[in-house]
């Protein structure tokens, strides 16, 4: 399984943020700044071992991609981390009903963000 991690998220500062709370745990970081660009790099043929999105994002919102995601080829069992400001149960529920796999509402610590990506890959 591979330990890339593709976050998607349209705010410059979260993607830096992030690529180096995980390039320093190991990682190797795929970077998309929205859901389409996330759409292409994956049909495109990369095959995170996980994927990490925001929920507001300009045109396609992080649900839509996940919804994407779980449709296309190879993907299907991809975990997927919602990582957002939003903290309504009801868009949790919507994102678990679109097979998110987990949840983090920002601002998110490092320290909690490597517990549940250590939690999702295990082997990672």
């Amino acid at each position: 399984m591979s330990s890339t991690i593709f976050i998607v998220d349209d705010s410059a500062t979260i993607l830096m943020s992030m690529e180096v709370i995980l390039t320093k745990a190991g990682f190797v970081v795929a970077k998309a700044a929205s859901g389409e660009e996330a759409v292409s790099r994956l049909q495109a043929g990369l095959k995170p071992g996980l994927i990490i999105t925001d929920i507001h994002m300009q045109t396609m919102s992080g649900i839509d991609l996940i919804r994407k995601v779980r449709t296309m080829p190879g993907l299907q069992f991809v975990p997927i981390l919602v990582v957002t400001t939003e903290s309504q149960q009801s868009k949790r529920d919507e994102a678990r009903a679109a097979k998110a796999t987990g949840w983090l509402v920002k601002p998110v610590q490092p320290t909690d963000l490597m517990r549940v990506v250590k939690q999702i890959l295990p082997n990672g």
